[in-house]
C-alpha cells in the first residue's frame, strides 16, 4: 500500500523521472549538485505509467522532455518493432490553464506535484482511443494522431474514466458525477447535490492519501451499472492551513481528519449509466468504517466491497447485489494489530477468489472457493503483490522476496496444484511487474546497483520480448561522464536486541589503509519504507561518496517485507524499537576501523525527519549532527488512517501518542540540528516544525533552520532542490567534517 510519508521522502531523495533524449558522450566529469538536479535526469529515461494496449500491440507511457524534466507527453512504442512515437504533444494541445486547487491537491496525493503537461491517461477497452486529461479538460486521442476535445469548461474535470465497453465517459465536475455518451458528445449529470461537504464519484482524502484508492466510481464489465461513492465530510474537522509563499500567505480551509477525530461518511450507490434505478449498497449499520476497495465480479453479477473497521483490525468482504443493494458477508480477515489494505483480490470466472493474508505470519496468497481456503504460497518470505492470473493455463503470477529481502522478483505458481514458486526474472535485481487482464504479457520494471531503471515487455515465462525503455548505461547515457567514480553498495546484517537480523546497505569511497571516514546515515525507519535493497542508488548518494562520506542505511524492525512479527514491533510504540535498531547500527559503525566515530551524521525526511529528532533525543552525543527534513513531531497532527493504524485512536487512549511525540524530550537535543520544511506543506504540516522550534527556543537549545516558501511536502524545482542540498552540505561540512 502506498504511504504518504514514505513517498514524500522518496520524492526528495530520488531524482525526477524520465528524459526524452540521452546526453552526448562525454569525458569523465565531476558530479555536482547542480547537475544532479538539472535536466536531463542522470537516471536516464524512466517512463511514467507504462501500460499495454488492450490488444498488446502497443505500450503507452508518459515521457518528459530533455529540456524540461517536469513536462510530460504521451508516447507509444510498437511492441513488435520497438518504434517509438509521440501520440499527444502537451504543448501543442494544452491550454496552459491553471488547474483547480482540488486537482493540485490530488497531484500532491499522487506525489506528482509540480509536474506539467499530461499526468494521467486511460485506454478505452476497445483499444481504439485514449482518454487524456490536460490542463483541467478532457481530450480523446486516436492512434492515428487525431485528437478530439471533449470538455471546455472553467471547472476541472476529475477522476475521468472510460467505461468498460467504451461507450461512456464518466468524470467529476464541481463534486457531481457526469456521464458522457462518447459518440454523441452529450453529457448528463447523474447526481445533483454535490456541494460543500458533499461530493460524488471521487475518493475521499484518506482513501487517496493512505489507502491507495484513488477512484470514487466503478463501471461494471457490461456497462449496465456504475457504482458511485457519496462522500459526506460534514463531520470532518475544518482546519485552516497556511500556505506561506514568497508573495504572501494564503489561508485554506481544509476538511482534514486528524487522528482521533471524525472521518468522512462514505456511502455506495449503484445506478444505470443514465442515473436511473439508483440503489444504496448495504454496508452495515456502523457508518464509522472505511470503504477500502470496490471491485466487480467478472460477469457484473455482483460488487465486491472490502469494508475495513475504524481500528483497522478487521476487513470484511461483502458481496453486493447491484439490483437491490443487499449485501452478503463472504468472509472476514482480522488481526490483533492491523490488517493491511492491498490490491490482491482477484475474482475468477468460476466464482472463486484470490486473496492475500498475513495469517501465517507472512503475506501469502490463498484461494477461497465455496467457503474453503487453499494456500497458494507459503514460507518465511512475503508476497509483495498479486500481478496476474491466467485462468486457462491455471497459473498465478506474483512479485515477492522468495530469494531474500534484498531482491524482489516475479514468480509463478500453479493455481490447482501449487508448489514451489518458479522465478521468472533475473537474480540480482529489484523488480516490479504489471500484467494484462489475461496474464499473457508482463511489463517488468527493474533496476540493480549497476543499472538504473529499465522497462521491458515479457511473455508469461519471463522471456523478454521487447524493450520499452532499455535505458542502457552506455557512452550516450546522461550518467556516463560520472561512471568512473560510481561505487557499488555492500550489504550485510547486524543483530537487533532481540536477535533479529537487520539488513544494511553501505556505500564507501575507495578506502586508504589506516584512514577513518565520516559517515552519512540515511534514515527512514517507518513502517512502509525500505532502504537496503539491490536497487539503483541515487546519484545524490554517489555525490556524497565523492565528497568523502560513507553512506549507510539500515532497515530496522517495523519496516516491511520481513513478515508480520517484524512489522508489528512498532504497534502502539512508534519512536521506540526503530530508534533502538538505528542506534545499534551506529554502534556497529563506530566499531569499524575505517569509520571516524566522532563524525557520524544522520539525515532523514518526513518519517525520517521524525527519526532524526528521536535519535538525537535518545542518544545525545551519538551523532556529530542531524538534519531533519519535514519531520513529524506530533502524531495528533497526522491523519486518521495512517496514524491510528500504528498508534490507535487518541480519543480512546492518548498514551501511545504522548510516548511517540518528539516534543517532550526536545530539551535532550544537544547536538547540532538543521531543520528543513516547506512552508505550504499539507501533508506533514508546517506546525510540526514550528512546535519543535518553539520548544527548542523556550529550552534555550540552539539549532539551525531552512524553510521554503510555497513548497509542499516535496520541495520541488531544480533550483530549490539544489539549494536544499547545498544547505545540508554546508551545515555538515561545518559541524561534522571540520569538527576536531
Amino acid at each position: 500500500m502506498r504511504s504518504s510519508l514514505y513517498a514524500g521522502w522518496m520524492r526528495n531523495i530520488l531524482l525526477a523521472a524520465a528524459v526524452l533524449a540521452a546526453a552526448s558522450p562525454a569525458a569523465a566529469e565531476v558530479l555536482t549538485l547542480e547537475r544532479i538536479f538539472g535536466s536531463p535526469s542522470l537516471e536516464g529515461s524512466i517512463p511514467r505509467l507504462p501500460r499495454l494496449s488492450p490488444n498488446g500491440e502497443l505500450v503507452t507511457l508518459l515521457r518528459n522532455r530533455a529540456e524540461d524534466r517536469e513536462r510530460y507527453d504521451l508516447w507509444a512504442i510498437d511492441t513488435a518493432t520497438g518504434e517509438a512515437r509521440m501520440l499527444v504533444d502537451s504543448l501543442r494541445i494544452g491550454s496552459g490553464a491553471e488547474v483547480s486547487e482540488e486537482e493540485k491537491m490530488r497531484r500532491e496525493r499522487a506525489r506528482i506535484a509540480g509536474t506539467k503537461g499530461i499526468v494521467a491517461y486511460d485506454w478505452s477497452p476497445n483499444g481504439e482511443t485514449i482518454l487524456v486529461p490536460l490542463d483541467g479538460d478532457l481530450y480523446l486521442a486516436s492512434l492515428d494522431g487525431e485528437i478530439r476535445r471533449l470538455t471546455e469548461t472553467a471547472a476541472t474535470e476529475l477522476d475521468a474514466q472510460v467505461s468498460e465497453t467504451g461507450r461512456y465517459l464518466s468524470f467529476v465536475r464541481d463534486k457531481n458525477l457526469l456521464v458522457m455518451d462518447v459518440a454523441a458528445g452529450k453529457e448528463r449529470a447523474l447526481t445533483s447535490d454535490g456541494a460543500g461537504p458533499i461530493s460524488w464519484g471521487s475518493a475521499e482524502f484518506v482513501a487517496n492519501e493512505e489507502m491507495g484508492r484513488d477512484q470514487g466510481h466503478w463501471w461494471s464489465p457490461d456497462d449496465r451499472h456504475i457504482a458511485v461513492a457519496r462522500v459526506d465530510e460534514s463531520g470532518v474537522e475544518v482546519v485552516t492551513r497556511a500556505a506561506i509563499g514568497a508573495d504572501g500567505t494564503r489561508l485554506y480551509e481544509q476538511r482534514y481528519p486528524l487522528a482521533g477525530t471524525a472521518n468522512a461518511v462514505v456511502d455506495l450507490y449503484i445506478m444505470a449509466p443514465d442515473g436511473s434505478g439508483q440503489v444504496k449498497a448495504d454496508l452495515g449499520s456502523n457508518p464509522d468504517i472505511y470503504v477500502a476497495r470496490v471491485d466487480w465480479m467478472p460477469d457484473g453479477s455482483a460488487l465486491l466491497v472490502q469494508r475495513q473497521s475504524r481500528d483497522q483490525k478487521r476487513i470484511d468482504l461483502l458481496r453486493i447485489d447491484p439490483d437491490t443493494g443487499a449485501s452478503t458477508l463472504l468472509f472476514t480477515e482480522s488481526s490483533d494489530t492491523w490488517v493491511a489494505v492491498d490490491d490482491d483480490l482477484k475474482a475468477l470466472k468460476d466464482g472463486s477468489l484470490i486473496w492475500s493474508s498475513n495469517r501465517s505470519g507472512f503475506n501469502h496468497l490463498y484461494r477461497w472457493k465455496d467457503g474453503r481456503w487453499t494456500a497458494l504460497t507459503h514460507g518465511d518470505w512475503a508476497v509483495a503483490e498479486l500481478d496476474g492470473v491466467d485462468e486457462e493455463a491455471g497459473r498465478v503470477y506474483f512479485t515477492g522476496n522468495v530469494d531474500g529481502p534484498l531482491e524482489q522478483h516475479l514468480y509463478r505458481v500453479d493455481l490447482d496444484n501449487p508448489g514451489k514458486p518458479v522465478r521468472l526474472t533475473e537474480s540480482g535485481w529489484w523488480n516490479k511487474t504489471e500484467m494484462d487482464d489475461e496474464a499473457s504479457r508482463a511489463l517488468v520494471y527493474r533496476a540493480s546497483p549497476e543499472q538504473p531503471s529499465q522497462v521491458y515487455l515479457a511473455d508469461p515465462n519471463g522471456k523478454r520480448l521487447a524493450w520499452v525503455e532499455e535505458n542502457a548505461l552506455d557512452a550516450s547515457h546522461p550518467y556516463a561522464p560520472y561512471l568512473d567514480s560510481h561505487v557499488l553498495p555492500t550489504f550485510g546484517t547486524i543483530k537487533a536486541a532481540d536477535g533479529t537480523d537487520l539488513h544494511y546497505e553501505m556505500l564507501s569511497p575507495q578506502r586508504e589503509a589506516g584512514k577513518r571516514y565520516p559517515v552519512f546515515v540515511q534514515v527512514y525507519g517507518g513502517p512502509t519504507g525500505r532502504q537496503a535493497t539491490r536497487n539503483w542508488t541515487s546519484p545524490l548518494h554517489q555525490y556524497l561518496v565523492d565528497q568523502g562520506w560513507i553512506v549507510f542505511s539500515i532497515d530496522n524492525r517495523g519496516t516491511p517485507d520481513r513478515g508480520k512479527a517484524f512489522a508489528d514491533a512498532l504497534y502502539l510504540k512508534l519512536g521506540s524499537v526503530e530508534v533502538e535498531d538505528q542506534l545499534a547500527g551506529v554502534e556497529w559503525l563506530k566499531q569499524q576501523p575505517f569509520v571516524d566515530p566522532e563524525k557520524v551524521a544522520v539525515y532523514g525526511w518526513s518519517y525520517g525527519g521524525y527519526m532524526v529528532a528521536k535519535l538525537l533525543e535518545a542518544a545525545p552525543g551519538a551523532f556529530a549532527a542531524g538534519v531533519a527534513g519535514a519531520p513529524v513531531t506530533q502524531w495528533e497532527l497526522y491523519d486518521t488512517h495512517y496514524t491510528e493504524r500504528y498508534l490507535g485512536n487518541p480519543s480512546i487512549d492518548p498514551a501511545p501518542y504522548k510516548a511517540a511525540s518528539a516534543l517532550p524530550d526536545s530539551a535532550k537535543i544537544a547536538d547540532p540540528l538543521l531543520l528543513i520544511h516547506g512552508m505550504a506543506d499539507d501533508n506533514v504540516v508546517f506546525e510540526n516544525s514550528t512546535a519543535l522550534i518553539a520548544k527548542l527556543q523556550a529550552e534555550g537549545r540552539p539549532f539551525e533552520m531552512m524553510v521554503y516558501p510555497g513548497a509542499t511536502h516535496a520541495v520541488t524545482g531544480e533550483g530549490r532542490q539544489t539549494h536544499v542540498w547545498k544547505s545540508i552540505e554546508r551545515f555538515l561540512d561545518r559541524t561534522v567534517k571540520a569538527a576536531p
